[in-house]
C-alpha cells in the first residue's frame, strides 16, 4: 500500500499506548502510518458514572465517525467498549493477544486488612464506576461503601493515593500495559472465575471501513483467531441481552481441553445482588444463547447446603438475594485432636478449613520459609484469616488433579497434611514418593444426631462426612437434585445410589452458588 494509514485513538496514555502498539505492528506489516487524536464522549464527561450516561459507545462513537467520514482509516479499541453491533459500513478486520483479563484491586496501605475478603478494612470507601464492579463487589462484601471514579488509570491511582478512596478497582490489563509502579498499594489480582471481568476485558479491537478491503487484506494479518473465538461468545451474550458499558454484565470465556468455558453474572442493576452460572459447551454454535436462556429461566427453589452459614456467606447471600430459601445446615461436628509437635515439612497442605482451624488454634510451631498449599478458596480464606498465604491453590474440582498439580509442584520437598482422623488422602494418593508425606491427624468428625432435615428442591453436599452423616438419618427424594462439592463427595454420594449429582466448576461458595442456579 502507498498511501499513509491514519490511525484514530482517544487522547488518554493508556488508549494512546494500544494505538502506538498497533502503529509498531502496522509499520512491520511494511504500512506508513501516523496516530490522530480524538475526544469522545466518556472522555469529555467525567462527572457522571457509565450507569447514568445515555446509549452506547461513550468511547467509540466519535472515532467510528471519524472512520466513516474517512478522517481516518484504522480505529483501535478497547474492545469490551466497542456496542456488540457495528455502524453501518464499519467492521472489526481483527482482535490482539489477550492481556490478563482480571480485575486489580489496590488497597491503601493503611486501609489493610488481611483477614476480610479482598484485604480491605470493614467498611471501606471503594472506588469504581462500573456497574459490574459495583454488583459482584456489593455480593461479595456488602458492608463497603462504593463511590464513583471517574479518570484515565493514573488519574484513578492519583485519587487513591490522595486518599479520596480505601480502594479502587482497575483491569489488570490497563496497568501492565501501562508499566506502572504501584508498590505503594496492596495489590490483588482477582481470578477472572470468581471476580467476572467484561466481555472481551483485556483485548483490542483494530476496525477499518467495510468497503477498505486493500487494508483488510493487511491488518486481519494481526487477527487472533483464538481470542476471537472466545470473545465472540462474550460479546454475543452481551448483544443477546442488549447491553452495553452500563449492563451489570460480567461474561468469561476461555477454551480448555476443546472445550469452552463459561462464566457469567448477571444483575439487573447495580446495587442488585448478581446471579452466577458457569456452562461449558464443544462448540460456541449457539452456546451465548444457551448461557442467556439459562440466566434468563432462573427460578427461586429451596435449598439444604450441609454447612453451618454465617451472616457472610456468599452461597446464602447471593441466592436468597435472589429469592431463594437456603437452609445451611451441618450434618457433622469436629473435635479437635491434640497434636503433641509439628513435623519439620517444606509445605503443609490443608484440604479443608476445618484442618486449617485445629492445626492453627493449637500454635503449632513452624519453620519461617514453609509454605502452604490448599483446595479452594473457602480453604484459602480460612489460611488468610490466620496470617497466612497459600503458594498453591487447587481449584479444580477434581481432587486427583489438584494432587497431581500439588505433587509437580512440590517435586522432591516434604510435605505435612493436617487432617482429620480417617482421611480419604486423594492428594496424597496422587504422590509417587510417599517417603516424603508425613499425615498429622487434627480433627476427627462425628454425626450429629436427630437433625430436623427440612424440605428441599437442591441438596448441597460439601464433605464425604456430610454424605455419611445425612444418610444415616434420611434419604434423597427422586425430586430433589444433588450438586457434590467435588469428586471424593461425588464418589461417596455413589456408594448411596446417588449417580446424577453434579459438580460445581471450583470448591467454593461460588462455584456451588453457580452450580444452583445452573439447575
Amino acid at each position: 500500500m502507498e498511501r499513509k494509514i491514519i490511525i484514530g485513538s482517544r487522547g488518554s496514555e493508556l488508549a494512546l499506548w494500544q494505538a502506538n502498539h498497533v502503529l509498531r505492528k502496522v509499520q512491520k506489516l511494511g504500512l506508513t502510518a501516523e496516530i490522530k487524536i480524538i475526544k469522545t464522549q466518556g472522555d469529555q464527561i467525567q462527572h457522571l458514572s457509565f450507569d447514568k450516561l445515555e446509549g452506547k459507545g461513550f468511547f467509540t462513537k466519535e472515532i467510528e465517525d471519524a472512520l466513516l467520514n474517512k478522517e481516518i482509516d484504522l480505529a483501535v479499541h478497547s474492545h469490551k467498549d466497542l456496542p456488540t453491533t457495528s455502524p453501518e459500513g464499519l467492521k472489526i478486520a481483527a482482535v490482539s493477544e489477550r492481556e490478563d483479563p482480571a480485575e486489580l484491586i489496590l488497597v491503601r496501605k493503611e486501609s489493610v486488612d488481611k483477614t476480610l475478603k479482598y484485604a480491605f478494612k470493614k467498611n471501606a470507601i471503594v472506588g469504581t464506576s462500573s456497574a459490574r464492579r459495583k454488583s459482584q463487589l456489593l455480593a461479595f462484601r456488602s458492608d463497603i461503601q462504593i463511590e464513583d471514579l471517574r479518570g484515565n488509570v493514573p488519574t484513578r491511582i492519583q485519587k487513591l493515593r490522595d486518599k479520596k478512596y480505601d480502594a479502587i478497582m482497575l483491569a489488570a490489563a490497563g496497568v501492565e500495559r501501562l508499566k506502572i509502579d504501584l508498590s505503594e498499594f496492596k495489590v490483588l489480582r482477582l481470578d477472572p472465575k470468581e471476580f467476572i471481568p467484561a466481555p472481551a476485558q483485556g483485548v483490542l479491537g483494530l476496525q477499518i471501513r467495510e468497503d477498505d478491503h486493500e487494508l483488510f487484506q493487511h491488518i486481519n494479518k494481526l487477527n487472533s483467531e483464538k481470542v476471537e473465538d472466545i470473545i465472540g461468545i462474550e460479546r454475543k451474550v452481551l448483544n443477546l441481552f442488549d447491553g452495553g458499558c452500563q449492563l451489570p454484565l460480567g461474561v468469561y470465556c476461555i477454551k480448555e481441553d476443546n472445550k469452552f468455558k463459561v462464566w457469567a453474572s448477571k444483575s439487573d442493576n447495580w446495587n442488585g445482588m448478581p446471579k452466577r452460572i458457569y456452562k461449558e459447551s464443544f462448540t460456541n454454535e449457539g452456546f451465548a444463547q444457551k448461557i442467556v436462556d439459562t440466566l434468563n429461566a432462573i427460578k427461586p427453589l429451596s435449598v439444604l447446603i450441609t454447612r453451618d452459614l454465617n451472616e457472610h456467606s456468599f452461597f446464602k447471600k447471593t441466592l436468597e438475594g435472589n429469592g431463594y430459601k437456603v437452609h445451611g445446615i451441618s450434618f457433622i461436628e469436629t473435635k479437635q485432636v491434640k497434636i503433641s509437635d509439628t513435623p519439620a515439612s517444606d509445605w503443609i497442605f490443608f484440604a479443608s478449613s476445618n484442618a486449617v482451624d485445629h492445626f492453627f488454634n493449637q500454635s503449632p510451631d513452624i519453620k519461617p520459609k514453609t509454605k502452604f498449599g490448599v483446595i479452594g478458596k473457602s480453604t484459602e480464606y480460612a489460611l488468610k484469616k490466620h496470617n497466612k498465604n497459600a503458594a498453591f491453590v487447587g481449584h479444580i474440582n477434581d481432587t486427583k488433579v489438584v494432587g497431581k498439580k500439588f505433587a509437580k509442584t512440590v517435586g522432591q520437598e516434604t510435605v505435612l497434611f493436617p487432617q482429620a482422623k480417617g482421611g480419604i488422602r486423594t492428594i496424597q494418593q496422587q504422590f509417587e514418593d510417599a517417603s516424603k508425606l508425613t499425615d498429622l491427624v487434627v480433627y476427627e468428625t462425628a454425626s450429629r444426631e436427630n437433625i430436623q432435615v427440612p424440605e428441599a428442591d437442591v441438596l448441597v453436599f460439601t464433605s464425604p462426612s456430610n454424605v455419611e452423616s445425612f444418610f444415616k438419618q434420611t434419604k434423597i427424594k427422586n425430586t430433589q437434585r444433588v450438586v457434590a462439592i467435588g469428586t471424593s463427595t461425588q464418589r461417596k454420594l455413589k456408594e448411596f445410589g446417588i449417580e446424577n449429582s453434579i459438580l460445581p466448576a471450583s470448591f467454593d461458595e461460588t462455584g456451588l452458588a453457580e452450580a444452583v442456579f445452573g439447575i
